[in-house]
């Protein structure tokens, strides 16, 4: 027959391991909790005070290289400059959502929007504004190579802030504050570009001979 004492340490032991087992397991899932959390860099959205509107996001698709005016119902700031930031901020940060039709990595995409006064080319009377949107490094650098997309991603900017702040009529583009020459090697940063619609749609296929 076991002795008391004997049956005593064996359940005390078969107790501490259960209990490091769990502690452990406990752990693990802290630790897969903050590596989630640093890997999806996608930027959280600010409380805010303002009331719910109905904007129009122009949405890219690669499947068909097509742009698609968007209605969305966002609580966006009044002040325009802030207002512009926040809106490329959830254009952009949808764009990092496992259903997108375009998508691009997460992250921080947009530092600041600048809008600057200037006199109308043709009527020197009129004062039209030009959007200066500063891209962040790190979203340059992540940023898929490629015509298409590059393409898509600045025209669904261009026409996002053109839906949302009619008084804008041309934009420009930096990076970390500074000119750069392309967005991946391809679409044209350094250029002015005209607030536009920029809704494309894709061709349809033609019959064969």
């Amino acid at each position: 027959m076991i002795p008391r004492y004997q049956r005593i340490l064996f359940w005390s032991l078969i107790a501490g391991i259960l209990l490091m087992a769990a502690f452990l397991l406990h752990g693990c899932q802290q630790a897969h909790k903050r590596l989630a959390a640093l890997n999806d860099a996608t930027p959280i959205a600010a409380p805010t005070t303002a009331n719910t509107e109905d904007v129009t996001l122009y949405v890219a698709n690669d499947a068909d290289a097509s742009i698609t005016p968007t209605i969305k119902s966002l609580a966006l700031p009044q002040e325009p400059t802030v207002r512009a930031r926040a809106l490329l901020d959830h254009l952009l940060t949808g764009y990092a959502q496992p259903a997108s039709a375009h998508p691009l990595q997460s992250g921080p995409a947009v530092d600041d929007v600048f809008l600057l006064s200037e006199p109308a080319q043709t009527n020197p009377q009129k004062i039209t504004e030009l959007a200066v949107v500063n891209l962040r490094g790190s979203f340059i650098d992540n940023h898929p190579s490629g015509v298409l997309v590059e393409a898509l991603t600045v025209q669904s900017i261009i026409g996002t802030l053109h839906a949302v702040l009619p008084q804008v009529t041309s934009i420009r583009f930096l990076v970390d504050g500074q000119p750069h020459d392309t967005l991946a090697g391809h679409a044209d940063l350094l250029r002015t570009y005209p607030a536009t619609d920029t809704t494309t749609h894709p061709v349809p296929p033609t019959d064969g001979p």
